[in-house]
């Protein structure tokens, strides 16, 4: 897929939360007759990343991709991200698209345009109606800075907030519905219905 429109780029999906809110792991949620955790990895490999990788607790089954547990899931987000991102850093080319598990009104369009809008020395971001989503798109050093800037449970919003001028955001189609608590699945499932 190497060419000059379209760069070579490491999915990286973050699956490894608790989900207090929840009731239990978001990644294991079927919406539409797929869970979370499998939506999310297509969205990448539809949209060319090679290889993709995931970030779960020990405990789930995967689909057909490069799996890494976080054994402390507790530890927040940000301790997924650096496992995910020292995988990267290890296996694949040095650009890394992160995609979070809980965001089913995402499209393998749009996945594919912020994928396909990274340039050297940039940042891509989804956009849906002015509203940031994932995936994010950074080379690994940029990937690497931001771990040094984040919180507990964050990823890259300090290092986004800090480097505005290197930040392309992509507007693209979806929702941009984070699921959080049975609430927000309740009213993601409706919104969807005829």
């Amino acid at each position: 897929m190497a060419d000059d429109d379209f760069p070579e780029v490491t999915g990286l999906v973050l699956a490894a939360g608790l989900g207090r809110r929840m009731g239990g792991p978001k990644a294991e949620l079927v919406v539409d007759g797929e869970r979370l955790m499998d939506r999310a990895v297509r969205l990448l490999e539809e949209a060319g990343c090679d290889p993709v990788i995931v970030v779960g607790q020990a405990s789930f089954a995967y689909p057909e991709a490069l799996v890494f547990h976080n054994e402390d899931p507790e530890d927040g987000l940000r301790s997924s991200l650096q496992i995910g991102v020292e995988a990267a850093d290890g296996c694949g080319p040095g650009i890394v698209a992160v995609m979070l598990v809980d965001q089913p009104g995402l499209t393998v369009e749009g996945t594919r345009s912020v994928v396909s809008a990274w340039r050297p020395g940039r940042v891509s971001v989804g956009t849906i109606e002015g509203r940031r989503v994932h995936p994010v798109v950074m080379a690994i050093d940029e990937w690497h800075e931001a771990l040094s800037l984040a919180g507990p449970d964050e990823g890259a919003r300090r290092f986004l907030a800090s480097h505005p001028d290197l930040v392309d955001e992509i507007e693209v189609p979806g929702v941009a519905t984070d699921l959080d608590t049975p609430e927000d699945l309740r009213r993601f499932v409706e919104s969807r219905l005829p």
